[in-house]
């Protein structure tokens, strides 16, 4: 499509020309593919890096940084379920091999309910901090040579509107 008060001008693209859609529903598709393969490249050596410490799954770091900040009280694993938008079987298999590896522990909760809260042990206690420094490396490493920090805060922006 060429400018209509300059004939002679460049054609105007859109970006669904761009990627030869006939359909623009199709930009759904492409979003969410794109985001399916960017994980899957930049996870493998951060995941690496991590085990190196003794995290076996990144989640690990953030159910660690959870159970640190709630202190003496502990983190709900129903909290715990909403923060990392994990179903309830997929945390508890996180926090059993956590508790293998002298990570957490977990108590039955107190009042009503069946609840559980999970605890950092003391050999853990600030292990979230060394960890954070390789994750963060790691993390830059992917991101800071693609994005400045201002293309950053907006991709974070419109990646924050997914969440339901």
């Amino acid at each position: 499509m060429r400018h209509p008060d300059d004939p002679a001008a460049p054609p105007v693209h859109t970006p669904q020309d761009r990627y030869g859609d006939s359909d623009p529903q199709i930009a759904y598709f492409r979003v969410y593919f794109a985001l399916m393969r960017i994980n899957r490249t930049l996870m493998p050596p951060i995941e690496a890096a991590l085990r190196a410490q003794g995290i076996a799954d990144p989640v690990w770091y953030e159910i660690l940084l959870a159970a640190e900040e709630a202190g003496e009280n502990g983190v709900q694993m129903l909290d715990l379920q909403r923060r990392l938008f994990l179903p309830q079987y997929t945390v508890s298999r996180h926090i059993a091999r956590m508790q293998k590896a002298g990570l957490v522990q977990r108590k039955a909760a107190s009042g009503k309910g069946r609840g559980q809260t999970v605890f950092v042990t003391d050999a853990a206690r600030g292990v979230h901090e060394q960890v954070w420094k390789e994750y963060s490396r790691q993390v830059r490493a992917a991101l800071e040579t693609k994005l400045d920090t201002q293309s950053a805060y907006a991709l974070l922006d419109m990646l924050n509107r997914l969440y339901p």
